[in-house]
């Protein structure tokens, strides 16, 4: 009888432990989600996809499938619309006068208060912090040639523009923050332009196959090849400050997402990202190694 009420004392312990465990499990449910962290199809893209998947694996449970090269703007946008991704890294100048298609705005911080309440509103994706670099669009010549022209402005440019070439990336001849605008604003009108990718047309420049193209402001290029940068004297272009943003779906579910992509915020300046992106273009790299040998020197995992 004894034994009988033991062994049944027994069976109710072993229940409960069975249950505890099991609340243990549903606890974490989630916790072993994928989440798809997205990127744009030049090397910045790709590092900020590595960078934002390194603090993600670091401080949360989750894992990351990284999708960078993904293609340009819209394929990105659309990609995170229709949840093929979670996350990708915007900049402000770029949803606000491609995405949604509004004037722009100069100061960074009322260009990134517009951006992430029109996407909060309207397309249910939030804004985290920015990383804290402006890759905003520039144009750049061989110094050696902008110097014997005098050429520091875009203004000075115009003068000479029907003598000389440009090469650019397609997306930008499209934009209206881009070339277009540049036309309407400055009336600039070059000899040729020749569309090709973004990783040829600084090679072009410096190799005297054209003269002039847009850059990114934080491209490591422009320094190694001895570009000169001109000045936007109008202040044509906005600021274009990246951020990460992430479906709210996502962000409801994961709510550890945000503090996770939020330690990058203000960690890359102008200079640093430049530096990383050299690294990969000039010093050939694999851009996963250079984001996580930058994320362990910062101790961010």
């Amino acid at each position: 009888m004894k034994k009988t009420k033991m062994y049944g004392v027994l069976a109710v312990v072993l229940l409960l432990v069975l249950s505890l465990v099991g609340c243990s499990a549903n606890d974490k449910v989630g916790a072993g989600d994928t989440i798809k962290i997205g990127g744009k199809n030049f090397t910045e893209q790709d590092i900020l996809v590595y960078l934002m998947a390194g603090v993600v694996e670091a401080k949360t449970d989750l894992k990351v499938e990284p999708k960078p090269w993904l293609g340009g703007t819209m394929v990105a946008s659309k990609a995170l619309d229709a949840g093929d991704i979670d996350i990708y890294a915007e900049y402000t100048g770029t949803a606000l006068t491609v995405q949604l298609e509004q004037e722009v705005i100069t100061d960074p911080d009322e260009a990134y208060a517009k951006v992430s309440k029109m996407y909060k509103e309207t397309k249910d994706i939030t804004w985290l912090k920015p990383f804290g670099f402006n890759n905003t669009y520039t144009l750049t010549m061989r110094k050696a040639e902008a110097e014997k022209l005098g050429v520091k402005t875009f203004s000075d440019l115009v003068k000479h523009a029907p003598d000389l070439v440009m090469a650019s990336e397609p997306e930008f001849l499209e934009r209206d923050d881009g070339y277009k605008g540049i036309q309407k604003l400055y009336g600039i009108q070059f000899k040729d332009v020749k569309a090709m990718d973004a990783g040829l047309m600084y090679s072009a420049v410096k190799d005297g196959k054209a003269d002039v193209c847009p850059a990114y402001a934080t491209d490591g290029r422009i320094v190694a090849f001895d570009l000169q940068v001109l000045k936007d004297d109008k202040q044509f272009f906005p600021p274009y400050y990246a951020a990460p943003i992430v479906r709210n779906d996502t962000l409801t579910k994961h709510p550890e997402l945000a503090d996770a992509l939020n330690s990058l915020s203000g960690k890359l300046d102008d200079s640093v990202m430049q530096q990383l992106n050299a690294k990969v273009d000039l010093d050939k790299k694999a851009a996963k190694d250079v984001a996580n040998e930058w994320l362990k020197a910062q101790g961010l995992i």
